[in-house]
């Protein structure tokens, strides 16, 4: 049997994960949403997990796919759940999720918008794939081919440091009316 203390900790997490969900104009990751809540609130991954999921399973949280990303956002259930349930939040921790959530936020929207991965093809061909995400939306993608680990992990590094100086550099010589 759970003690009060552990059920009265269920609940402010529950509604902690509803009250930030509310405020993510854009739905978000699994892991950015961990990023937020673990840094208000102290919570374990496995504990977040288990939280999540009676969340998705009470129908008060939804998931969907878009661009291969697995995004969490509150459904009308959860918002109505929530409506009656955020007294249970205790001040403190929403002040800190106040002022904790938005450079979260940031910080992980930053994260997410460049993204690199090489993967092998055979020993000496690999595939890379170096894109550029706004608001959960692919809105640049580059595929091409290495013929070495070493030169594939180049290009991702590359693209991980300097994306922001090469994207408009891709941008201009397809703009370029060479003739």
């Amino acid at each position: 049997m759970k003690s009060n203390s552990d059920n009265t900790a269920l609940a402010e997490n529950k509604v902690l994960i509803l009250y930030l969900l509310e405020q993510i104009n854009n739905d978000i990751t699994e892991d950015g949403l961990y990023k937020i809540v673990s840094s208000i609130n102290n919570i374990n991954y496995f504990y977040f997990k288990q939280v999540l999921t009676d969340l998705i399973d009470s129908k008060l949280v939804g998931t969907y796919t878009k661009d291969e990303n697995e995004l969490i956002k509150i459904t009308s259930e959860g918002k109505n759940a929530l409506s009656l349930t955020k007294e249970v939040l205790p001040g403190i921790i929403k002040l800190k999720a106040d002022n904790i959530f938005k450079q979260e936020l940031l910080n992980i929207e930053k994260e997410a918008s460049v993204i690199a991965e090489y993967t092998p093809k055979s020993e000496n061909d690999y595939t890379i794939r170096c894109k550029i995400v706004e608001n959960n939306e692919t809105i640049f993608e580059v595929k091409t081919f290495a013929g070495s680990r070493e030169r594939a992990k180049r290009i991702v590094d590359n693209w991980n440091k300097n994306a922001q100086d090469i994207y408009p550099e891709i941008l201009n010589l397809l703009l370029n009316d060479k003739k």
